[in-house]
């Protein structure tokens, strides 16, 4: 209904519920569809002043979900590239170890029930398995034999501190990529439900009376006062507003976060970094076989020749072994991954920015709208809610308890919104993941975190696999 339109002055407007009764331009049912529209024009009001926040969490989330999605496969990529080439059959034969690396950390990532600790210690314990049978091919190694040389990897080191490196800059960086991707995932859904509102009928009794009572009183250009819309809105928006101090929260760890990322939590080179330590660890492994095998055998028994081959001591079946090496950095291949994580992180850094105090501030944005309300410096030229003239009462302050108050809207403070509490709550629980992976830790597993080994490495169980082989030593 357009607000401009002539209409037909009927006189006294004792049938009207929600306007002035003196003197009036509309009929009850009039009213009754005006008061419809002032609904309306709210809901649309709360909805594209939202939309920022909306567009912002969908449009991040996608954007930095598929960017780290793309950091794991191309991860997992450049080692099966590298290791290929360098390592030749003794990887493909053994691929599998690596792959389900990737598998637990894609899972990890995508919010699975994984502790990062524990998958990191697995595919430390079944390498440092795959590599002793390797670097030892004159022997034949049983099950049990080689449960009791991973047994042995905590005190062995066989990996050097390769192991205990990988695991912080990996368990940081993937704490806080899963956190920020989560959060902001979460962010949407707050946004989502905190704006898909209903009005009560006190709250749209102020909408009527402050946007299209005027209308009905004849003056149809004269715009609400502007502290008369603060009210009706602060009293309409008294829940959402109480959720200020939590989105505040959650907004700054989200900020916080995002900075880690762009400094020692960094997910572009932890991802990177994988195939460059597990090649050292191997490396420094085949460096020290001798030692290491002398220990392990001393510890675990004599192991059985294997058929066809007579035995050797170790130190010279390592003297005739192909040799493992790290491979530079020129050998790496390149990705389309670049640095997109700086510029992705500073984009979402200015979005998150002006976040700060939205719903508190959302009242005073949708009354600073020239088609909402009237100038605050228009003050005697705007209509108070009876006629036309400064409007006297106090604006109320912010959120549910304030309202007690309030000249405009009836608010039972009595009565919080619980579907708002439920949206508090789901504010602190991410606020509470996010400050955790600040300091690189998931709050799912700090238990876990808190027990695993200095070195990185620690006995796994083993788990039944019918598939499992007996390893494979290479020609």
């Amino acid at each position: 209904m357009n607000p401009n339109e002539s209409w037909f002055c009927v006189g006294p407007g004792e049938h009207l519920r929600l306007c002035p009764q003196d003197y009036t331009c509309c009929s009850s049912q009039m009213e009754e569809t005006l008061a419809l529209q002032s609904e309306r024009d709210y809901l649309k009001a709360v909805e594209d002043n939202s939309q920022f926040l909306l567009t912002t969490f969908t449009q991040r989330h996608r954007r930095f979900d598929e960017f780290f999605r793309e950091l794991i496969d191309l991860s997992e990529k450049s080692m099966n590239q590298m290791f290929t080439k360098t390592y030749g059959r003794l990887f493909t034969q053994n691929a599998h170890v690596f792959q389900e690396l990737f598998v637990e950390l894609r899972r990890y990532y995508s919010g699975g029930s994984v502790s990062l600790a524990e998958v990191l210690s697995d595919f430390w314990s079944r390498l440092v398995e795959r590599v002793f049978s390797l670097v030892n091919p004159q022997y034949q190694f049983s099950e049990d034999y080689l449960e009791c040389v991973s047994k042995h990897a905590e005190q062995l080191q066989p990996f050097g501190d390769v192991p205990r490196k990988l695991r912080v800059q990996v368990s940081r960086a993937f704490i806080a990529a899963r956190a920020l991707s989560q959060a902001l995932a979460t962010g949407r859904d707050i946004v989502n439900k905190a704006t898909k509102l209903t009005a009560d009928s006190e709250c749209v009794r102020g909408l009527m009376r402050q946007w299209y009572c005027p209308l009905c009183r004849g003056v149809p250009f004269l715009r609400p006062c502007h502290s008369l819309c603060l009210n009706v809105m602060k009293g309409c928006l008294a829940n959402q507003a109480d959720l200020g101090t939590e989105w505040n929260n959650f907004i700054d760890a989200l900020y916080q976060v995002s900075e880690k990322l762009e400094g020692p939590f960094n997910m572009e080179l932890a991802t990177d970094s994988i195939s460059v330590k597990v090649s050292e660890a191997i490396m420094h492994m085949q460096e020290n076989s001798v030692s290491i095998s002398t220990k392990v055998f001393q510890g675990c028994g004599n192991p059985r020749p294997a058929p066809g081959r007579s035995k050797r001591s170790p130190k010279e079946s390592g003297s005739n072994r192909r040799p493992f090496r790290t491979y530079s950095p020129e050998e790496k291949p390149t990705t389309a991954a670049g640095t997109n994580l700086d510029r992705l992180v500073t984009e979402l850094k200015e979005r998150l920015r002006p976040m700060q105090g939205f719903w508190v501030s959302l009242p005073h944005t949708i009354c600073n709208d020239e088609k909402m309300a009237a100038d605050v410096t228009n003050e005697d030229r705007c209509w108070n809610g009876q006629t036309r003239g400064r409007y006297l009462p106090d604006v109320t302050g912010d959120g549910l308890v304030s309202q007690i108050n309030n000249p405009e809207v009836e608010v039972d403070i009595a009565r919080p919104d619980v579907r708002t509490r439920q949206l508090i709550m789901e504010l602190r629980v991410a606020t509470n993941k996010l400050r955790h992976a600040q300091t690189g830790q998931d709050m799912d597993f700090m238990d876990t975190l808190t027990n695993i080994y200095i070195t990185g490495v620690k006995h796994v169980a083993r788990r039944p696999n019918p598939a499992r082989q007996r390893v494979q030593s290479g020609p």
